[in-house]
């Protein structure tokens, strides 16, 4: 590979891990997550998957997601149950932190089915 197409190539691949970047921050502000534009590809793919975890733990514990997700970027009207909401993230929080926060809160979730 030539310095030309090795250049071209990488520049390339930042374009495609931007665009998907970008894909992703739209998911989970969609969801209600909110982010500060200064975390990485990275990081945004571990929240993504944090938050998809999430929901799977409020599915298996009964929960519906169409009730308990925010709407429009906001909090959720009238949750059935608070342990099914999304944790919101604090002002100046980490991802790791946040992301820490929302495995716990899909640990409680996952189990509200099984508490009944």
């Amino acid at each position: 590979m030539t310095g030309a197409s090795s250049a071209a190539s990488s520049d390339s691949s930042d374009e495609e891990r931007r665009r998907i970047a970008e894909e992703i921050a739209s998911r989970l502000r969609r969801n209600g997550v909110q982010l500060t534009g200064k975390e990485s590809p990275e990081e945004l793919a571990d929240l993504e998957e944090a938050v998809e975890q999430f929901e799977r733990m409020v599915e298996r514990g009964g929960g519906d997601l169409m009730v308990d997700e925010p709407v429009s970027g906001g909090s959720p009207i009238a949750p059935d149950e608070p342990d099914f909401v999304l944790p919101t993230r604090k002002p100046s929080e980490s991802v790791s932190a946040y992301i820490k926060r929302i495995r716990e809160a899909a640990s409680r979730a996952g189990h509200k089915g099984s508490a009944s």
